[in-house]
């Protein structure tokens, strides 16, 4: 019998609150941040095979990791490991995958605005809507063609070691059992999947193949990526490993406007999950304590866990209806991000309701006290196990959650403090939605087009607090150029990632018109559904 959440005190009956299962304990205030990386538990030496460790920096995760935005692993150069392995000055050794063309897997909305920019410069209207649907059929054919039969197909990138283990897509079951024959198996495998003619099939095992093709021991039998972070504790070492999964294990629940709990019969299938979008925390227990086993035995020097963020934050689903009552964090309504608010109507328009984002939001913080306590217990072990609160980071960018809400605010929020080269920045950068026009950028700038992954220049701010929990830690960084060490607090260079920041810093001059115009007609090409709502395999 499944658990009713209560609504007492928001004039909700019993009767009518969403269902949640009996190990979901739902809660009314959102937790602290956690600053101590240490969580206050002082450390015991440990002994490690390798005194140098010849691998600096590995990394196990999914898309927040890989280099996912817009809706494309794309730029992998600049994802928040890379901007890390650059200001180690370690990023000439940083092994990691590449995705060039169309602007990477699966489908790179801001690559196909510029390209409709190109081919429209007036705009797009009814009046050549017809030319545009042909448009982006023949881009999308194009896409499909170099992926699935051209040189995309090329998969394996290197035979060298590849340092970036993340996969977007995965959650915490692919981690732990997929590899890259499986994922050509699934390839290759007749009827497993709905072929679309348009979009890349099984982008995300083409994606993952370049990750996970060079992790194979020594009789050639391919590895999972903890596996694989393992050979590389055992060749070498590992200095640091960041380890940064479970987003997949519920955003689902965000990009379908819908729960499906996980079931105990089949959330450790690797096909039979597909299914769900939220994740049970007693499911989520036991897989992530599984992976915490095999993390245990890689010989890395400081292992870096991260929480997850609260999903209901990210504009992939756009809060409509005003707060649900005085002082609330959450909307009445959740829905898809081109749904205004004088249009929406709960009886038309997918939704998720305020009790249903608390629902989701409860059920993280319940992910994250489980990296907690695995990282605590780590501690008193006498391993050099650390905590990056994602979670916490992510909550002081929440601009229409806390920042234009005073009453929502708890006692700890404050705003993301910016680095001096953002604050200059007008518009200043904010969590919404992203909007431009031919004055450039109006809103957002910390979230890419997709509405859920990070620019650019929000993955740096990822990764300034990851250096800061490094450098505490003892770790050294060195001068990029140079190589020599540097002394004193480590800043990201984001002069650097302003000038890669295309969306930011030179944004499709048409782009609310365009993606106003393709979401008014997406029901005749599918376009827009299709991309920020391809589901947890392919969205992130």
């Amino acid at each position: 019998m499944p658990f009713a959440v209560g609504a007492a005190g928001r004039g909700i009956s019993q009767s009518d609150a969403p269902a949640a299962p009996p190990d979901v304990w739902v809660t009314s205030c959102a937790p602290a941040p956690i600053e101590d990386a240490t969580l206050g538990v002082p450390l015991r030496v440990r002994t490690l095979r390798h005194e140098q460790a010849e691998h600096r920096l590995a990394v196990i995760g999914d898309s927040l990791s890989h280099g996912f935005q817009s809706g494309a692993v794309t730029n992998t150069d600049v994802s928040f490991p890379a901007i890390l392995a650059y200001e180690l000055g370690w990023l000439d050794r940083f092994g990691r995958p590449g995705y060039y063309a169309f602007g990477g897997l699966p489908f790179n909305l801001e690559n196909f605005a510029r390209y409709l920019e190109r081919r429209f410069p007036d705009g797009l209207s009814w009046r050549n809507s017809g030319a545009a649907i042909l448009s982006a059929h023949r881009y999308l054919a194009a896409s499909k063609a170099w992926w699935e039969r051209g040189p995309g197909t090329a998969m394996r990138m290197s035979a060298g070691f590849v340092h970036n283990l993340a996969i977007y897509g995965w959650d915490v079951r692919d981690i732990l059992e997929r590899d890259a024959d499986e994922c050509r198996e699934r390839i290759l495998a007749p009827g497993r999947r709905i072929l679309h003619p348009l979009l890349v099939d099984h982008a995300n095992e083409r994606a993952a193949i370049r990750v996970l093709d060079s992790a194979r021991d020594g009789r050639g039998r391919a590895m999972t990526a903890p596996r694989a972070t393992a050979l590389l504790g055992e060749r070498g070492g590992v200095e640091t490993l960041i380890v940064f999964i479970g987003n997949n294990n519920v955003l689902g629940a965000m990009t379908h406007l819908s729960l499906i709990w996980s079931e105990d019969d089949g959330y450790d299938d690797l096909l039979r999950k597909e299914a769900y979008t939220i994740w049970r925390p007693r499911h989520f227990r036991r897989e992530i304590r599984r992976l915490a086993d095999q993390i245990a035995l890689v010989d890395a020097r400081h292992v870096i866990w991260s929480t997850l963020p609260h999903v209901t934050i990210l504009p992939v689903a756009r809060g409509v209806g005003g707060k649900a009552h005085a002082g609330s964090r959450y909307f009445r309504y959740y829905t898809r991000p081109w749904i205004g608010d004088a249009e929406f109507d709960p009886r038309v328009h997918p939704h998720l309701t305020s009790d249903e984002a608390r629902i989701i939001d409860s059920t993280i913080d319940q992910y994250n006290a489980e990296i907690v306590r695995l990282v605590r217990e780590a501690r008193e072990a006498g391993m050099d196990w650390l905590l990056c609160d994602a979670a916490g980071l992510v909550d002081r960018m929440a601009l229409r959650r806390y920042g234009a809400d005073r009453s929502a605010r708890p006692a700890w929020w404050r705003p993301l403090a910016m680095p001096e080269m953002l604050r200059g920045l007008e518009p200043g950068l904010d969590s919404r939605f992203f909007t431009a026009g031919r004055e450039g950028r109006r809103t957002g700038g910390l979230v890419s087009l997709d509405g859920i992954h990070p620019t650019t220049i929000c993955y740096g701010l990822i990764a300034q607090r990851f250096i800061e929990i490094m450098q505490e830690a003892g770790v050294r960084f060195a001068d990029p150029l140079t190589g020599a060490v540097r002394g004193g607090r480590v800043e990201v260079d984001f002069a650097r990632l302003l000038k890669r920041d295309r969306l930011v810093a030179d944004p499709p001059r048409r782009l609310d018109a365009d993606l106003e115009f393709l979401g008014r007609i997406e029901e005749k090409i599918g376009l827009m559904r299709r991309t920020l709502h391809l589901g947890v395999r392919d969205v992130t």
